[in-house]
Protein backbone atom coordinates (compact mmCIF):
# COMPACT_ATOMS: atom_id res chain seq x y z
CA UNK A 1 0.00 0.00 0.00
CA UNK A 2 1.41 3.42 -0.41
CA UNK A 3 2.29 5.69 2.41
CA UNK A 4 -0.08 8.35 3.12
CA UNK A 5 1.93 11.69 3.26
CA UNK A 6 0.38 15.23 4.91
CA UNK A 7 1.90 18.12 3.35
CA UNK A 8 1.08 21.22 5.33
CA UNK A 9 0.94 24.75 3.42
CA UNK A 10 0.67 28.13 4.54
CA UNK A 11 -0.41 30.20 2.15
CA UNK A 12 1.53 31.03 -1.68
CA UNK A 13 4.41 32.75 -2.25
CA UNK A 14 7.73 32.92 -0.28
CA UNK A 15 7.67 36.44 1.44
CA UNK A 16 4.06 35.48 2.88
CA UNK A 17 3.17 31.80 2.49
CA UNK A 18 4.99 28.45 0.99
CA UNK A 19 7.59 28.90 -0.61
CA UNK A 20 6.45 27.73 -4.45
CA UNK A 21 10.08 26.04 -5.24
CA UNK A 22 9.65 24.05 -2.32
CA UNK A 23 6.19 22.67 -2.28
CA UNK A 24 6.57 21.78 -5.41
CA UNK A 25 9.62 20.11 -5.26
CA UNK A 26 7.66 18.11 -2.26
CA UNK A 27 4.94 17.42 -4.23
CA UNK A 28 6.98 15.77 -6.64
CA UNK A 29 9.43 13.87 -4.44
CA UNK A 30 6.73 12.23 -3.35
CA UNK A 31 4.94 11.30 -6.29
CA UNK A 32 8.06 10.04 -7.57
CA UNK A 33 8.72 7.81 -4.52
CA UNK A 34 4.93 6.17 -5.33
CA UNK A 35 3.16 7.97 -2.16
CA UNK A 36 -0.37 9.69 -1.72
CA UNK A 37 -0.43 13.34 -0.97
CA UNK A 38 -3.50 15.12 0.95
CA UNK A 39 -2.26 18.95 1.28
CA UNK A 40 -3.79 20.97 4.04
CA UNK A 41 -3.88 24.66 5.37
CA UNK A 42 -5.66 26.43 8.18
CA UNK A 43 -8.55 28.22 7.02
CA UNK A 44 -7.34 31.90 8.40
CA UNK A 45 -6.23 35.24 6.99
CA UNK A 46 -2.49 35.32 5.87
CA UNK A 47 -0.09 37.85 9.18
CA UNK A 48 0.37 40.17 5.74
CA UNK A 49 0.20 40.10 1.83
CA UNK A 50 3.65 40.79 0.52
CA UNK A 51 3.66 42.23 -3.17
CA UNK A 52 6.77 39.87 -4.64
CA UNK A 53 8.24 41.97 -7.02
CA UNK A 54 8.54 45.40 -5.37
CA UNK A 55 8.71 43.33 -1.59
CA UNK A 56 6.54 45.73 -0.11
CA UNK A 57 3.27 44.43 2.07
CA UNK A 58 0.16 45.50 0.06
CA UNK A 59 -2.56 46.10 2.46
CA UNK A 60 -4.96 43.45 1.64
CA UNK A 61 -6.17 40.72 3.18
CA UNK A 62 -5.97 37.34 1.70
CA UNK A 63 -6.92 33.56 3.18
CA UNK A 64 -4.28 31.01 3.75
CA UNK A 65 -6.25 27.91 2.85
CA UNK A 66 -7.43 29.26 -0.21
CA UNK A 67 -4.17 30.75 -1.43
CA UNK A 68 -2.60 27.62 -0.64
CA UNK A 69 -5.02 26.02 -3.58
CA UNK A 70 -2.88 27.93 -5.95
CA UNK A 71 -0.08 25.26 -5.38
CA UNK A 72 -2.15 22.63 -4.52
CA UNK A 73 -4.70 22.69 -7.61
CA UNK A 74 -7.54 22.92 -5.44
CA UNK A 75 -7.01 19.46 -3.66
CA UNK A 76 -6.58 21.32 -0.21
CA UNK A 77 -8.25 20.49 3.12
CA UNK A 78 -8.62 22.55 6.43
CA UNK A 79 -5.90 21.69 8.34
CA UNK A 80 -8.56 21.72 11.25
CA UNK A 81 -9.98 18.62 9.58
CA UNK A 82 -7.10 16.27 9.56
CA UNK A 83 -6.60 13.37 11.64
CA UNK A 84 -3.16 11.73 12.27
CA UNK A 85 -4.26 7.74 11.75
CA UNK A 86 -5.28 8.73 8.14
CA UNK A 87 -1.62 9.65 7.65
CA UNK A 88 1.49 8.14 7.56
CA UNK A 89 3.92 11.32 7.94
CA UNK A 90 3.55 15.16 7.75
CA UNK A 91 5.75 17.40 5.57
CA UNK A 92 6.27 21.05 6.15
CA UNK A 93 7.23 23.15 3.02
CA UNK A 94 9.10 26.80 4.10
CA UNK A 95 8.61 29.94 3.21
CA UNK A 96 8.06 32.81 5.28
CA UNK A 97 4.53 31.51 5.58
CA UNK A 98 5.52 28.86 7.55
CA UNK A 99 7.06 31.16 10.28
CA UNK A 100 3.83 33.99 10.16
CA UNK A 101 0.96 32.07 9.09
CA UNK A 102 1.65 28.40 10.75
CA UNK A 103 3.67 30.29 13.75
CA UNK A 104 4.79 33.79 14.96
CA UNK A 105 8.38 32.67 14.70
CA UNK A 106 9.29 35.36 12.67
CA UNK A 107 8.77 37.96 14.85
CA UNK A 108 8.95 35.93 18.08
CA UNK A 109 11.98 33.79 17.49
CA UNK A 110 12.38 31.74 21.03
CA UNK A 111 9.35 32.86 22.32
CA UNK A 112 7.25 31.57 19.19
CA UNK A 113 4.01 29.95 19.50
CA UNK A 114 2.09 27.43 16.14
CA UNK A 115 -0.90 28.07 14.65
CA UNK A 116 -3.54 25.44 17.13
CA UNK A 117 -4.44 23.35 14.65
CA UNK A 118 -0.85 23.00 13.72
CA UNK A 119 0.57 22.17 17.25
CA UNK A 120 -2.26 19.64 17.74
CA UNK A 121 -1.01 17.46 14.36
CA UNK A 122 1.80 18.18 15.17
CA UNK A 123 1.91 16.32 18.55
CA UNK A 124 -0.34 13.91 17.28
CA UNK A 125 2.54 12.60 14.84
CA UNK A 126 4.58 12.98 17.51
CA UNK A 127 3.05 10.75 20.04
CA UNK A 128 2.12 8.01 17.67
CA UNK A 129 6.28 7.69 16.74
CA UNK A 130 5.24 8.83 12.73
CA UNK A 131 7.76 10.41 11.28
CA UNK A 132 7.97 14.63 10.36
CA UNK A 133 9.72 16.59 7.97
CA UNK A 134 10.30 20.08 7.47
CA UNK A 135 12.36 22.01 5.14
CA UNK A 136 14.02 25.60 5.23
CA UNK A 137 12.48 27.62 8.34
CA UNK A 138 10.05 25.44 9.04
CA UNK A 139 11.88 23.08 11.07
CA UNK A 140 12.25 25.75 13.66
CA UNK A 141 8.23 25.53 13.42
CA UNK A 142 8.22 21.72 14.62
CA UNK A 143 10.92 22.99 17.76
CA UNK A 144 8.22 25.78 18.69
CA UNK A 145 5.92 22.90 18.88
CA UNK A 146 7.57 20.09 20.11
CA UNK A 147 9.80 21.92 21.78
CA UNK A 148 12.45 18.66 21.73
CA UNK A 149 14.03 17.63 18.15
CA UNK A 150 17.69 17.58 16.02
CA UNK A 151 16.94 19.68 13.05
CA UNK A 152 18.73 21.77 10.49
CA UNK A 153 18.14 25.04 9.18
CA UNK A 154 21.44 24.94 7.08
CA UNK A 155 24.01 27.15 9.26
CA UNK A 156 21.87 30.33 9.76
CA UNK A 157 23.46 31.43 13.40
CA UNK A 158 20.28 33.51 14.32
CA UNK A 159 17.70 30.87 13.86
CA UNK A 160 19.78 28.10 15.01
CA UNK A 161 19.79 29.98 18.49
CA UNK A 162 16.17 30.45 18.18
CA UNK A 163 15.95 26.85 17.64
CA UNK A 164 17.96 26.14 20.75
CA UNK A 165 16.01 28.45 22.84
CA UNK A 166 12.76 26.40 22.12
CA UNK A 167 14.64 23.36 23.29
CA UNK A 168 15.83 22.16 20.11
CA UNK A 169 19.05 21.27 18.71
CA UNK A 170 21.10 22.81 15.35
CA UNK A 171 23.21 20.81 13.02
CA UNK A 172 25.02 22.58 10.36
CA UNK A 173 23.32 20.71 6.86
CA UNK A 174 24.65 21.81 3.34
CA UNK A 175 21.84 22.78 1.17
CA UNK A 176 21.96 19.56 -0.84
CA UNK A 177 21.08 17.27 2.02
CA UNK A 178 19.59 16.21 4.91
CA UNK A 179 19.25 15.58 8.80
CA UNK A 180 17.63 12.78 10.74
CA UNK A 181 16.77 12.63 14.23
CA UNK A 182 16.18 9.21 14.58
CA UNK A 183 15.22 8.70 17.71
CA UNK A 184 11.94 11.27 17.14
CA UNK A 185 11.65 10.23 13.05
CA UNK A 186 12.25 14.30 12.08
CA UNK A 187 13.58 14.65 8.89
CA UNK A 188 14.51 18.43 7.64
CA UNK A 189 16.82 20.09 5.36
CA UNK A 190 17.92 23.67 4.88
CA UNK A 191 16.33 24.34 1.12
CA UNK A 192 16.20 28.29 0.59
CA UNK A 193 18.10 28.94 4.22
CA UNK A 194 20.69 28.62 1.35
CA UNK A 195 21.32 31.13 -1.74
CA UNK A 196 20.89 28.03 -3.44
CA UNK A 197 19.99 27.04 -7.02
CA UNK A 198 16.29 25.20 -7.19
CA UNK A 199 18.48 22.16 -8.38
CA UNK A 200 20.67 22.22 -5.20
CA UNK A 201 17.27 22.54 -3.15
CA UNK A 202 15.50 20.00 -5.19
CA UNK A 203 18.36 17.36 -4.22
CA UNK A 204 18.18 18.55 -0.24
CA UNK A 205 14.14 18.27 -0.31
CA UNK A 206 14.28 14.87 -2.29
CA UNK A 207 16.58 13.38 0.05
CA UNK A 208 14.02 14.64 2.75
CA UNK A 209 11.15 12.91 1.57
CA UNK A 210 12.99 9.38 0.91
CA UNK A 211 14.14 9.27 4.30
CA UNK A 212 11.04 10.48 5.58
CA UNK A 213 8.99 7.69 4.05
CA UNK A 214 11.63 5.38 5.05
CA UNK A 215 10.70 5.95 8.32
CA UNK A 216 7.07 5.46 7.81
Amino acid sequence: MPKRALVVLSGCGHLDGSEIHEAVLTLLAFDRAGATVQCAAPNKPQVDVVDHLTHATTGESRNVLTESARIARGRVVDLATVNEPDFDLVFLPGGYGAAKNLSNVASHGPNASVDPHLLRVLRAFRAANKPIGAVCIAPAVLVAALHEGSVTIGNDPGTAAAIVGMGGEHTVCPVTEMHVDQARKIVTAPAYMYDAGIAQVALGIEAAVNAALELA
